[in-house]
């Protein structure tokens, strides 16, 4: 059997080299990874490199130009120096031990309720606890303002005919008046995703406990509740970050609560800072500073529920 020769002019065809394929996913990725390091990587590295720099104004009227100089950890020092900043952290943590759990477990029954069997308009009711997360921050605050406020809600009036003293946006009650508007505002959204994981549960495991005779609180209790665990983790991590970032908020109720000051909350604090005080030095620092508190709740939560699963 003879074998086939090549001859001149002949090639072998080729496929496409190794190296294309391995260049195909980034060429993909180019467009996201460009925005993506546009606006957010070059921000924060902006903000840290600003974080350790400062900025002084030379000559008498400052006439001899601008000089940045490099800080060391003075922006920090300052930033931690200043009590009502601290304080505005301090509050935001006695806000997340309060709210957090409160609105998880409100997104979780509610949850479990529009899932159960029983149910009726399920997609009707998940719209409508979902819509408050539609109305931006400030409108909601608008909103609910009118409630709150002596002479125009009538949940004072109401109680003023009963004999009952209602101040909202007094200083002992004002944190969780702004503590209702974000359970309000977000505990439809994680409800989303709390019932997003309980559509991954296989029907085959509601089907065997049906079969050994469990009702709907044990199987909401022993079944559902173990393989939602990682959906209750992620809105519970996203929830911490969110108080940190607290803002809108408290900043539209200052004008009609005496309570809420220029440094209510730490966002507030790194805000007024920037853009009443001019110092954007001292208010980067209290950014990044804010972010790694973020950061350090959240990874104690994930290390204390990792921990718990183990």
């Amino acid at each position: 059997m003879s074998t086939p020769t090549i001859t001149k002019g002949t090639r072998r065809k080729r496929g496409p080299s190794p190296s294309r394929f391995e260049l195909a996913p980034w060429l993909l990725l180019a467009p996201f990874l460009a925005l993506f390091t546009l606006t957010f990587i070059l921000p924060i590295i902006a903000a840290i490199q600003a974080s350790f720099t400062r900025i002084t104004r030379r000559g008498l009227f400052g006439e001899a130009g601008v000089h940045s100089e490099f800080a060391g950890f003075g922006n920090y020092a300052q930033a931690l120096g200043d009590e009502a900043f601290v304080a505005s952290i301090g509050r935001m943590i006695v806000f997340g031990i309060v709210q957090v759990p409160i609105m998880i477990l409100l997104c979780t029954v509610l949850a479990l309720l529009l899932e159960s069997a029983s149910a009726k308009w399920p997609a009707f009711f998940r719209a409508a606890y979902f819509l408050p997360y539609g109305v931006p921050g400030v409108i909601a605050t608008i909103l609910w303002s009118f409630l709150y406020v002596p002479g125009l809600s009538p949940i004072i009036d109401a109680a003023s005919a009963v004999g009952l003293e209602v101040d909202f946006l007094g200083p002992q009650s004002i944190l969780w008046s702004i503590a209702n508007i974000v359970t309000w505002s977000y505990t439809g959204y994680n409800m989303l995703i709390v019932i997003a994981q309980l559509k991954a549960i296989p029907g085959e495991i509601y089907e065997a406990a049906r079969l050994d005779g469990a009702g709907p609180l044990r199987v909401a209790w022993h079944i559902q509740l173990p393989l939602i665990s990682p959906a209750l983790v992620l809105t519970t991590v996203f929830s911490i970050i969110g108080t940190l970032q607290l803002f809108a908020e408290a900043q539209v109720l200052m004008s009609v609560a005496p309570a809420i000051d220029s440094q209510y909350t730490p966002n507030l604090s790194a805000y007024t800072t920037a853009f009443a005080y001019n110092d954007y030095n001292v208010a980067a620092a209290q950014s990044v500073l804010i972010a790694l508190a973020a950061f350090a709740l959240s990874f104690a939560f994930l290390r204390l529920t990792n921990r718990k699963s183990s």
